[in-house]
């Protein structure tokens, strides 16, 4: 069996890689509000630069801005979960080392010097 497998007690109870639901839904939140952010900046770019009746290449603007802004905001969100999730497994591995290496010298009726 190895070391991933449900018979395996001391490891059946390992987290998930996943990011926290609070962590998805503060990225999602951040995904759509980037989007926003670019809508409003396309359509305003481009509202400033076309005269007249300019309705469609405005909304074009808008549409353009809010997907490049949104793709954009979305490759820094997932980086940074992908970072969290990294340091989250650095983190449980190195309490675990700790913990072995605590009770490793617990066993050993060892004096521990203070």
């Amino acid at each position: 069996m190895g070391p991933m497998s449900p018979s395996n007690p001391s490891t059946s109870s390992a987290s998930s890689a996943l990011p926290s639901v609070g962590a998805r839904v503060l990225a999602f939140v951040a995904i759509l509000i980037g989007g926003t952010a670019g809508g409003f900046i396309g359509f305003a770019f481009v509202d400033l630069q076309v005269s007249g009746d300019s309705s469609f290449w405005a909304g074009l603007g808008a549409l353009i801005g809010a997907v490049v802004a949104a793709l954009g905001t979305a490759v820094v969100v997932v980086l940074t979960l992908r970072a969290m999730g990294e340091w989250n497994t650095i983190r449980a591995r190195d309490e675990a080392a700790a913990a072995a290496a605590k009770s490793t010298a617990a066993t050993r009726n060892v004096p521990r010097v203070r």
